[in-house]
């Protein structure tokens, strides 16, 4: 997650010439220029408040199976040298809902593949190793118990679907590539929520699969952003947004000083930051 610095901490906008010589993107607006700022209301980010070229010049980033993957290997091998023991993993995100309303909680029971099978498919060396994505059911229920403390948070434990892409792998219509019809893709997401699958992202599967292997007592947790019944794109507006990221952080947060003995604290919860 990302932190923002307090104003009097952040760098400052760097100088333009610093960085001519390169091919960079060019974008098609004579005004941008002539700001005194351009403040990325959605990103929290501003160029005078942020030095954007060090923060993101060259961007690392991670989304999906793969990524989670290798974080959770190297994970893994930190918990087992470091000894630690009765661990407890839970990823928390954001995500699509399908049938459910935006900024509901889904604690996943069983993360499934785009058939909507309790599977993770490993290719290994030749082989297809099929892999089990079940989750720690009693987890889940106290998760779910703690959420009924907090007002005015919707929550559920249902089925999430894993995909391999975000586009044309989850049935969205808006992307670079689209192969299917909108009647299509509407019946795609209305079996899955036959099926039982309540939300969508990219990591369960894998994280499930890991986790049960190694022993560790797992759970995800994510908000849903959208209804994808309805919607391929986000329509919220920045606060709105904004609180519905934090509900994971809020639930998780209460549920650690939970298990920590520190439920007074619990009486009137607040969202956290970050």
């Amino acid at each position: 997650m990302a932190s923002i610095l307090p104003a009097s901490n952040r760098p400052m906008r760097p100088d333009k010439n610093a960085y001519e010589g390169k091919r960079s993107v060019y974008v098609k607006n004579p005004y941008l220029d002539a700001m005194d700022e351009d403040i990325l209301y959605h990103l929290d980010l501003g160029t005078k408040t942020h030095n954007l070229p060090a923060m993101f010049g060259d961007v690392k980033h991670g989304m999906g199976i793969p990524s989670i993957s290798i974080m959770l290997h190297e994970l893994i091998k930190l918990l087992h040298h470091a000894r630690c023991c009765d661990v407890t993993i839970i990823r928390i995100g954001t995500s699509g809902g399908i049938g459910i309303a935006p900024g509901s909680v889904v604690i996943t029971d069983t993360a499934v593949d785009s058939f909507f099978k309790p599977r993770f498919e490993q290719i290994v060396l030749d082989n297809v190793v099929t892999r089990s994505t079940e989750l720690d059911k009693e987890l889940a229920a106290d998760l779910l118990s703690c959420s009924r403390e907090i007002p005015n948070f919707p929550t559920l434990i249902g089925h999430t679907m894993c995909t391999y892409d975000f586009y044309e792998g989850q049935g969205r219509l808006d992307g670079a590539l689209c192969s299917f019809s909108q009647e299509k893709k509407l019946d795609y997401l209305r079996r899955a929520h036959k099926a039982g699958v309540r939300n969508i992202e990219m990591e369960s599967t894998v994280f499930a699969a890991m986790c049960g292997l190694c022993g560790l007592r797992a759970a995800v947790v994510c908000v849903t952003l959208l209804d994808r019944l309805e919607s391929d794109q986000i329509n919220l507006s920045h606060d709105v947004l904004v609180e519905y990221q934090q509900r994971p952080q809020l639930l998780i947060s209460n549920f650690i000083k939970k298990q920590l003995g520190l439920c007074s604290q619990m009486s009137h919860p607040s969202p956290v930051s970050w």
